[in-house]
């Protein structure tokens, strides 16, 4: 089977794991910070902060910003649940903005709406988690507009979207927000096997996740109570977690992060030729905002299927009965029943509901031939009988 997405791992790689398998470091050795620092060199942040997973970054950027119970989160209901149940961590309440019909990324104008509602009502939220779908950017500018407008804090959930840019530079510079997180999963651009990371250009911001990762516990003198009683001592000052990254993972990163560049311009490569080969289908196939270069993640397509005489689940199983290992990005978060339960329903966002009927993600990753692009149109086309 041709799978949605796929690592692509080398001998450097390889051999980049085994050196630190040999040294002194299994966890909490230099090659974390390492990884760090060469994440946020190539993005343009002040600050990156390694965590165990994309989710537990965004647990901690949320908790570094304040979030607690009382307060609200907004995010996009096309997205993995863990944009979500960030804020629930927290104790904060969800709610969410529907879509943009072109880059099913959370839209700026519902937003706009949704906060001036939300604002004569008192129920502005605290945090807008911005997600950045398939490795586009949302609008980060009008979104930065709005939230200095209303007040409220900006994660950019760029999980999908390592090496993309926005208006020219790389996502996770963080110019329009306060933290933005990535994924390090294996079917992301780059990976760790598992992994995240948040990435910030505020030392405090930055500390206070430093906390949050490791137990809440410091060996800074400046952040104790009273004096260190000898070289062994540490205080707990906080509730924390252990969300660290092991010396392992960020070694396979820092080796990733080599071929960045050259797998995103793969991506695009790929996306290229996709379009060419479903071009006069009766499919939409990905547009692209000019301010934005994608990562490229995924990439979707939306069925025309009053082009078709065959429906959406219909066209999916006869894929994936071609040995063509097709997903779908995503179950919109508030029809899951977990969040049916807290009041949401069935035509709350009717965008993020009709993208869902109709998206299916297919297969794309920088080490996917030509061939193997061409037996996945092969196959959509019979699919869809045409």
């Amino acid at each position: 089977m041709i799978p949605y997405g796929r690592q692509d791992i080398t001998q450097t790689d390889i051999d980049t794991v085994v050196s630190v398998l040999k040294s002194d470091f299994l966890t909490q050795g230099p090659m974390v910070p390492r990884f760090e620092r060469t994440v946020a060199s190539h993005v343009g942040a002040e600050h990156a902060l390694a965590v165990n997973s994309a989710t537990s970054a965004l647990h901690i950027a949320c908790l570094a910003l304040g979030l607690r119970a009382g307060d609200r989160l907004w995010t996009s209901p096309i997205t993995f649940v863990a944009s979500a149940n960030c804020g629930l961590y927290c104790g904060a309440e969800i709610d969410f903005v529907d879509i943009d019909p072109r880059t099913y990324n959370l839209c700026p104008i519902a937003l706009a709406h949704k906060l001036k509602q939300a604002d004569r009502e008192g129920c502005l939220p605290k945090v807008v988690v911005a997600v950045h779908l398939c490795g586009q950017p949302c609008d980060m500018q009008a979104i930065h507009k709005l939230a200095q407008r209303y007040g409220f804090k900006v994660i950019e959930d760029a999980s999908h979207a390592i090496g993309g840019k926005y208006r020219g530079e790389f996502i996770g510079s963080c110019r329009y927000s306060d933290i933005t997180v990535f994924s390090f999963h294996p079917v992301k651009i780059i990976t760790t096997a598992e992994g995240g990371m948040a990435l910030t250009n505020s030392t405090e911001l930055a500390n206070k996740m430093a906390l949050l990762r490791s137990h809440g516990i410091t060996r800074d003198q400046a952040l104790m109570t009273h004096e260190a009683e000898g070289p062994w001592y540490y205080q707990q000052v906080d509730l924390g977690f252990n969300y660290r990254m092991t010396e392992l993972q960020a070694a396979l990163g820092v080796s990733q992060m080599d071929r960045l560049d050259q797998y995103v311009a793969r991506r695009h490569q790929l996306a290229d030729r996709y379009n060419d080969l479903l071009a006069g289908l009766p499919i939409a196939t990905p547009w692209q905002h000019p301010d934005s270069y994608s990562g490229f993640h995924l990439y979707v397509i939306r069925l025309e299927l009053k082009k078709l005489q065959v429906s959406h689940r219909q066209v999916f199983e006869s894929l994936r009965q071609l040995d063509i290992g097709v997903n779908l990005h995503y179950i919109p978060v508030h029809t899951q029943p977990y969040y049916q339960r807290m009041g949401f329903r069935p035509g709350d966002f009717p965008q993020a509901e009709s993208y869902y009927r109709e998206a299916i993600s297919l297969p794309m990753f920088q080490t996917m031939s030509e061939e193997q692009q061409d037996t996945v149109v092969a196959a959509l086309r019979k699919a869809i009988d045409v």
